[in-house]
């Protein structure tokens, strides 16, 4: 399959590109695709939530009341979970929420988001360029001239310092590397604009596997 490619002012090059096949051409996978976002999301919590039981409070350890007679439960320490103030019970404690994913899979997530861009409309591809200086101003109206009003990821071949600094302050746009980006950032996505030399680098990667 071929698409048109744009350049920065939003006409067409009088270029098309070969869009690879098993990257934007395949059946999404919903369920894979549920893997790798959830992955991802799981790798972003810090996991510091922490709880002091019962050992950890500092408090008297001196009896309450007798332990027969009272009519209540007995009772031989203020650091029991059953007071105001005790330790928690079953609290939660430090740990690491992430967790592998075969690379096949995540594979197969992160293009099955791809063809559903494509598929739904929400693919461009650009023509490689750059910024001679960081301009925010400038890249506002490069996504003005692609008629991009929602949330945006450009993505490009290598990392580009100025493109990068230049659209960073816009809330709704994302830039990375190609080979950085991932399914969330895809699928979050109302539009992914791909550089030529982007899509050119994941033929190539498709070729030598």
């Amino acid at each position: 399959m071929k698409l048109d490619v744009l350049n920065i002012q939003g006409k067409s090059t009088g270029r098309s590109i070969e869009l690879p096949e098993n990257v934007f051409g395949i059946e999404p996978n919903p369920h894979a695709v549920y893997l790798a976002v959830k992955q991802y999301n799981a790798a972003q919590r810090q996991g510091t939530h922490k709880a002091k039981e019962r050992w950890e409070i500092a408090r008297t350890t001196k009896k309450l009341k007798r332990q027969k007679g009272t009519g209540t439960a007995r009772a031989g320490s203020m650091k029991s979970p059953v007071f105001r103030g005790g330790g928690r019970a079953f609290g939660p404690k430090p740990r690491n929420y992430s967790f592998k994913l075969n690379k096949k899979v995540k594979e197969l997530a992160r293009n099955s988001a791809y063809s559903d861009k494509l598929a739904t409309g929400g693919l461009i591809i650009i023509e490689d360029f750059n910024i001679a200086t960081p301009s925010t101003k400038e890249f506002k109206n490069i996504l003005s001239s692609l008629q991009v009003t929602g949330k945006s990821l450009i993505l490009t071949a290598d990392h580009n310092e100025n493109v990068y600094l230049s659209g960073r302050n816009l809330p709704k746009v994302v830039i990375q590397a190609v080979k950085d980006t991932n399914t969330f950032e895809i699928i979050k996505s109302d539009v992914v604009i791909i550089s030529e030399n982007s899509v050119k680098q994941l033929a190539a990667a498709y070729e030598q596997q």
